[in-house]
């Protein structure tokens, strides 16, 4: 017999509120059958919301229109309210605005070049914690000794081989492909961030794999991450990491810029771990990662780096280097040149002053500040050491390879990382002198030597892990070019690749035949049930950064109408997305669910 007695204390219950949100149907739908098992709604208990009212990120990050295809996994009442789409107003192009589906699907074998899972058949795996919806999360305290699931174990090869690639890029102890991983075995949230990543490329890169896999990783680790933001005691480190790989699954997905919920959200943890150009370990790669983003993405957009170079604490000492293995120091460096290039650029005065004498005291300074960012280039590239130098140049008459550009090789990736970002620098320099313009003999021969230097780089290299820096470079390289012949093979190499790589180039060959002139080749349009999947969406609503989508629309499927024109925001901006990235602001990323960590932080035993 039980002796139940009454409890000693009895908390009041008048000033409780407790409100109870049903998403399961809304989960479900990002399922396949998953809406199916639900009976159909009345049409009058759906309220025609206004969808520009959706969201309101409140100043944190503009948004861009909703695309297409099928929207990552909801996340309403885990994210904050406070995280809706902004006025239509300011509505504005994503950032790779660069690719197209590719028409192929090629077998590709394990070689420097190709991928290898484009062409591969799809696991019958065993349901596993991590791929079956339906199944709780496994816990955060779970630790695991290797990967036992045959999913698993696919997701994360391709995570290391194709995708930490390019993340490493400029990590000389590649800790995203070689280091982590193995930590992720204890820490769930981190496993599922990694895994959402290799199984979001291989839906990119080969059709008979579905983003269901990908979008319930994605989902669990943002679960997992959102949760440990409201605990103070919370381990910083791997929060943090999480955010900055969940940004990578992000940018790899077409996907409006109002859904991009850890753009903002990682650089903000960046800073609360205090990470910057001067930490090691883990916190330099996940800088040095996100950065490397950044100025691409202003690169891209002509706007202004939103983290100040002169803030990140780098050792800008050029003293040329007598020591070997200090390539990235030097990729770092130049880094901070491109950045202070991109700012320069987006700074460009619109007016002039209506003072004739200030007018010229601003182009005086302006022209002192321009000579600086010239003499730091010089000096960068006359002391780097010699193993960051080409190994072999030849000219075009000298190759097999019938190309109209020389074949430059260089050894290491992350040489050909700085490489590529120098003569980035330098031809962008010579398009904005403040007193001279891009037609003057000195800076029309410094925009042609730099513009093919790129070329015949891009042109040559066998490295996947390059395709990021080597696509934003050559498409401002191309636009420099005037002969047909040189104009078409850079279209070559961006369809090679996009074949080998799946990231998106589709539009970047619209722009650049603008740009040079090119008359339009076909009178007549191509028919919308023709063409692919991502010609048929507004361009100015991808991803800047995002991979090839491989799986085209059904043909019989009826083409929705074509969204209206958006304006597209500014140039010459702080770069919005990440102008609020800061918990001491007060728009911060993760409203409503971030808490400030103890001033003890809980770190993780991260001795990467």
């Amino acid at each position: 017999m039980l002796d139940v007695q009454k409890p000693p204390y009895m908390p009041p219950t008048h000033d409780w509120r407790v409100n109870f949100l049903d998403e399961s149907r809304e989960i479900a739908s990002e399922y396949k059958g998953g809406l199916g098992r639900y009976s159909v709604l009345e049409p009058e208990l759906v309220p025609q919301a206004d969808q520009s009212l959706a969201y309101d990120f409140s100043g944190s990050a503009p948004p861009a229109p909703a695309l297409a295809h099928q929207p990552l996994p909801p996340i309403q009442g885990i994210l904050p309210e406070s995280y809706p789409e902004d006025p239509p107003s300011m509505k504005f192009e994503s950032q790779n605005v660069m690719f197209e589906p590719p028409r192929e699907h090629h077998q590709h074998s394990r070689s420097g070049t190709e991928s290898t899972y484009s062409g591969s058949i799809v696991p019958q795996a065993p349901p596993t914690s991590y791929s079956n919806a339906d199944q709780v999360m496994t816990p955060e305290e779970e630790r695991r000794e290797y990967l036992n699931s045959q999913e698993e174990v696919l997701f994360m090869q391709v995570f290391v081989e194709e995708v930490g690639l390019w993340m490493d890029s400029m990590d000389p102890h590649k800790h995203f492909s070689r280091l982590l991983p193995f930590h992720a075995l204890q820490k769930p949230m981190l496993l599922n961030a990694f895994l959402a990543c290799g199984a979001r490329h291989l839906t990119l890169v080969n059709p008979a794999y579905h983003e269901d896999k990908a979008l319930y990783y994605y989902d669990t680790a943002t679960r997992y991450l959102l949760k440990s933001l409201q605990n103070p005691n919370r381990d910083t480190v791997i929060c943090a990491t999480t955010a900055v790989i969940l940004n990578v699954y992000e940018i790899m997905s077409e996907r409006a810029l109002q859904r991009m919920n850890h753009i903002a959200g990682a650089r903000a943890l960046i800073k609360e771990c205090g990470w910057n150009a001067r930490a090691a370990g883990i916190g330099g790669a996940c800088f040095w990662l996100n950065v490397g983003m950044e100025i691409l993405s202003c690169l891209h957009f002509n706007w202004q780096v939103a983290w100040d170079p002169d803030d990140w604490g780098l050792d800008m000492d050029f003293s040329r280097e007598s020591q070997n293995g200090r390539e990235e120091i030097w990729t770092h460096r130049m880094l901070y040149i491109v950045a202070k290039v991109a700012s320069f650029r987006a700074s460009i005065p619109r007016f002039q002053e209506a003072d004739p004498r200030n007018e010229q005291i601003r182009l005086q300074n302006r022209y002192a500040e321009w000579q600086r960012l010239k003499d730091w280039a010089d000096a960068w590239n006359d002391n780097i050491p010699r193993t960051m130098h080409p190994m072999a140049y030849l000219y075009p008459y000298q190759t097999t390879s019938k190309s109209a550009f020389p074949e430059v090789w260089l050894i290491k990736r992350t040489t050909i990382v700085a490489r590529l970002f120098y003569h980035t620098a330098m031809c962008l320099l010579a398009q904005i002198h403040p007193l001279m313009n891009v037609e003057v003999e000195e800076m029309s021969d410094m925009q042609q030597r730099h513009s093919q230097q790129i070329c015949g780089i891009a042109a040559h290299v066998k490295d996947r892990g390059v395709a990021s820096v080597a696509l934003r470079s050559l498409a401002i390289a191309a636009e420099c070019l005037t002969s047909r012949r040189e104009q078409e093979e850079v279209l070559q190499i961006f369809e090679k690749i996009k074949n080998e790589t799946g990231w998106r180039v589709g539009f970047l060959n619209k722009e650049l035949k603008e740009k040079w002139g090119w008359e339009e080749e076909h009178a007549q349009p191509t028919p919308p049930q023709q063409m692919s999947g991502g010609l048929l969406q507004d361009q100015t609503q991808i991803n800047p950064y995002s991979y090839t989508s491989t799986q085209p629309p059904p043909i019989s499927a009826p083409m929705p109408p074509a969204p209206p024109t958006r304006p597209r925001f500014p140039v010459g901006v702080l770069n919005p997305l990440l102008a609020a990235a800061d918990f001491t602001m007060p728009q911060h990323p993760y409203q409503n669910v971030y808490v400030a960590p103890n001033p003890v932080h809980h770190h993780s035993q991260l001795y990467y």
